[in-house]
């Protein structure tokens, strides 16, 4: 007769402990077939980004909020260069409050014909979300999206159930068919819950517009916040089906990460930076996402808010940010040759003690940089500038 070593009532506990083992074990490696460190998408024309001009603000205003809904936070913008009605979409959140149950995903068009938003509509609630992912919802927040190669749009939300922001899932929403000039608005289905973790998926959130890949697909970028916060990036193939990811569990403090491709396989993203940092941190790739390095840090000034990168046409890099002597009562937008070395801050917005001016937003549409943000949590602000070269004067 075999002899049993451990008593009965302990056997669960080592069974679990082995578990948690192998599933940890798991949840660090990315599995061969995973295709992920595929180039990324480059400017066209990147040799004109060492033209001299200025950035001309052209026009601005507020984006219409949702009738009771006095609050909103956290907007997205995405390009739609092949919708015929529609240049771009924005999306945010909006209600009562931040964190409260009555808080949805709103969305608004920009229309090609009347040059204005389109009226605000509800994406999802928590409500329409819980009964599909069969688990409850308390709050919806931060949605990101993009356009796959079959022209459907992709909304990425984070959801959170009991334990806040920092038990948060990300949420994964599409489009029910192609964009449609006859449609007021696309309506979307909710797929699923991204498997970013073995464990029930906690405490993953998302927040910075995606990196486009060379094939189509493209990197979105997330963070882990559970006992400690640190970068995370999932691959998506060009039909927006989830592929893998990377966990950059060596570079601590730091969330919402905003890559840009300096070229194919060269990558690099500034980080939302935790104390006692004061500067904006930097993390960079050489092999396509694959293996990630910190780097040194950048002159400028930041600590807890989110930051927007992007890199347009011409080459150019622009950034927008908040810097640590404002905070965010103040939010600044430069421009760069590298990526490393920036101008002068252009001031975005800017206001009193009890102001704020966060969570930019940035995308390239209509030949103009087009740049969204939160205004006084009570709405969300848009922008549009277009670049003057110095010889054709200057406003």
């Amino acid at each position: 007769m075999r002899k049993d070593y451990l008593p009965p009532s302990v056997r669960p506990v080592v069974w679990l402990l082995v578990w948690l083992l192998v599933g940890g074990c798991l949840s660090l490696r990315t599995g061969p077939n995973n295709p992920i460190g595929r180039p990324a998408a480059l400017p066209a024309s990147p040799s004109a980004a060492n033209a001299s001009h200025t950035w001309v603000l052209e026009a601005q205003g507020l984006i219409g909020q949702p009738s009771k809904a006095p609050a909103a936070h956290a907007s997205h913008l995405v390009a739609l260069p092949d919708h015929p009605a529609y240049a771009l979409a924005a999306f945010w959140f909006a209600g009562s409050k931040e964190a409260r149950p009555d808080v949805r995903i709103a969305m608004s068009l920009w229309s090609r014909q009347q040059q204005t938003w389109t009226a605000p509509v509800w994406v999802v609630d928590r409500h329409s979300a819980a009964a599909v992912l069969g688990k409850g919802l308390l709050h919806l927040g931060n949605p990101v999206a993009w356009v796959d190669q079959q022209q459907r749009l992709h909304v990425f939300v984070v959801g959170t159930g009991l334990g806040g922001w920092a038990a948060a899932r990300v949420l994964h929403l599409r489009q029910t068919s192609a964009s449609s000039s006859s449609a007021a608005a696309p309506a979307f289905d909710v797929v699923g819950q991204l498997p970013l973790g073995w464990l029930w998926n906690l405490s993953h959130l998302v927040r910075h517009a995606p990196l486009p890949l060379a094939d189509g697909g493209m990197v979105l970028p997330l963070h882990f916040e559970l006992g400690g916060h640190y970068p995370v990036f999932a691959w998506f193939s060009p039909d927006g089906e989830f592929q893998g990811l990377r966990r950059l569990t060596d570079v601590g403090q730091s969330l919402q990460p905003a890559p840009v491709a300096v070229d194919g396989k060269h990558w690099r993203a500034y980080l939302r930076t935790l104390a006692p940092r004061d500067k904006l941190q930097v993390v960079a790739s050489t092999d396509a996402g694959q293996h990630w390095q910190l780097q040194p840090e950048l002159n400028l000034s930041h600590r807890d808010s989110a930051v927007a990168s992007l890199r347009l046409p011409s080459g150019e890099w622009m950034m927008a940010r908040n810097p640590l002597e404002r905070g965010r009562t103040q939010l600044l937008m430069h421009h760069s040759q590298n990526g490393l070395d920036w101008s002068p801050p252009i001031t975005l917005a800017e206001g009193g003690a009890d102001s704020e001016y966060s969570y930019p937003a940035m995308v390239w549409s209509e030949d103009r940089l087009w740049v969204s943000y939160t205004h006084l949590r009570q709405g969300i602000a848009w922008q549009r500038w277009h670049a003057t070269p110095h010889d054709k004067g200057s406003p």
